[in-house]
């Protein structure tokens, strides 16, 4: 979408804008706002916001293990020696580690598939780590895995077929209580909310 009078804008401003305007949740207005505001910022705050994305971009990658993102080999949930290590709880993106952690509702360990089954999308499971999960509920000591997927009918999806791959491997395989909003996210649930469902699973 072209806003009216874009062809006015000199071109870094324009491409700024084009490329801003291709985030999640921002719209050709709201990157034109943020543009602005930039270019009205002082030099010192433009230049901390490029060299942030940059070292982002440089420093950060996937842990071994969990495939949570971390700046070392091993995210600090993985490294950590105070965490359950019989447990194992998967999700499908990093910031649903951060939502599940704001609980204090769970101390074991996580497996980060980066996404879901969506064949409308062309997502299947190869583009998962979900051979990388069952490499590790065999080697190592794990005894539940908990399933939390997003409560929509992509997570679903993803969810039981988790569960045809982990069942034959003799560990038990949960899913957090009903108390979430079908049709959610989980990285927008609240705390509470989000701790009980966790806390009152079920077996599947």
């Amino acid at each position: 979408m072209t806003l009216r009078g874009d062809n006015l804008l000199v071109e870094p401003v324009a491409r700024l804008i084009e490329e801003l305007g291709k985030l999640p949740g921002i719209g050709p207005k709201t990157a034109s706002r943020l543009t602005f505001f930039l270019l009205r910022a002082d030099a010192d705050q433009a230049q901390a916001l490029a060299e942030a994305i940059q070292a982002m971009r440089a420093q950060v990658t996937l842990c071994t293990r969990c495939f949570n993102i971390t700046v070392g080999e091993l995210c600090r949930i993985c490294s950590g020696a105070a965490r359950d290590q019989s447990k194992l709880c998967v999700v499908e993106e990093p910031l649903d580690v951060l939502a599940i952690e704001r609980t204090g509702a769970y101390r074991g360990l996580y497996h980060v598939l980066h996404g879901h089954i969506a064949p409308l999308e062309g997502i299947y499971r190869e583009d998962l780590k979900i051979d990388q999960l069952v490499d590790r509920v065999r080697g190592e000591p794990i005894n539940e895995v908990i399933l939390a997927m997003n409560p929509n009918t992509e997570g679903e999806a993803t969810a039981f077929l988790l569960l045809k791959d982990l069942a034959p491997l003799g560990v038990r395989v949960t899913r957090p209580a009903r108390g979430l909003p079908t049709g959610g996210d989980l990285e927008w649930a609240d705390p509470d909310t989000l701790g009980a469902a966790l806390e009152g699973r079920r077996e599947l």
